[in-house]
């Protein structure tokens, strides 16, 4: 496990104790939801974050200015990251973060890829289905269109994949037919 992965996970736990502990689990992952979405879209901010001669002090104005709104306890860990020069640690917290509270909720998340936007209720059933098969109480599920599929779907789940695309179907009858030949 590298180094940037350890911090990581033990920044994400201290604040998922202390969500815990004051009972602001659901607020905390939202803010911190709201914190990654922030990094991804602003480039500048990261950049200015990392930047080595960039004083601390002017950093940690900085980071008060996106993030005002969000529970003191989020701001003060994204400034501690910055005091100790750990601001490429961030995304890789949230994720822990998110994940952490999505194993005590229950929750898992996923990805579905298709051809087309899913319905609603082709969203709510894939949910509930899946949620069962991997022993959860939900499952969120992001909706990826991906126009080179031929049709079908797929569904990735933390490191699993379930392939029911037209081309995975074609791909297995394939094995099965030269296996069979051989």
């Amino acid at each position: 496990m590298s180094n940037q992965s350890t911090v990581a996970k033990r920044y994400a736990e201290a604040l998922y104790q202390l969500g815990i502990e004051k009972a602001l689990l659901d607020q905390f992952r939202d803010e911190m939801l709201t914190v990654k979405e922030v990094f991804q879209q602003n480039n500048e901010l990261y950049t200015f974050l990392t930047h080595p001669r960039i004083k601390k002090e002017d950093k940690k104005k900085v980071v008060g200015i996106p993030f005002q709104g969000l529970h003191k306890d989020i701001v003060n860990t994204l400034n501690l990251l910055v005091e100790r020069q750990r601001v490429e640690a961030i995304p890789a917290i949230i994720d822990h973060f998110i994940h952490l509270v999505n194993d005590a909720k229950g929750i898992a998340e996923a990805t579905v890829y298709s051809v087309r936007e899913l319905s609603d209720k082709e969203r709510s059933e894939l949910e509930f289905s899946f949620a069962k098969r991997f022993n959860r109480t939900a499952l969120k599920l992001q909706n990826v269109v991906d126009p080179t599929m031929i049709g079908g779907i797929k569904i990735r789940v933390g490191n699993t994949i379930y392939d029911g695309s037209i081309r995975g179907k074609l791909n297995r009858l394939e094995r099965n037919i030269v296996s069979a030949n051989k």
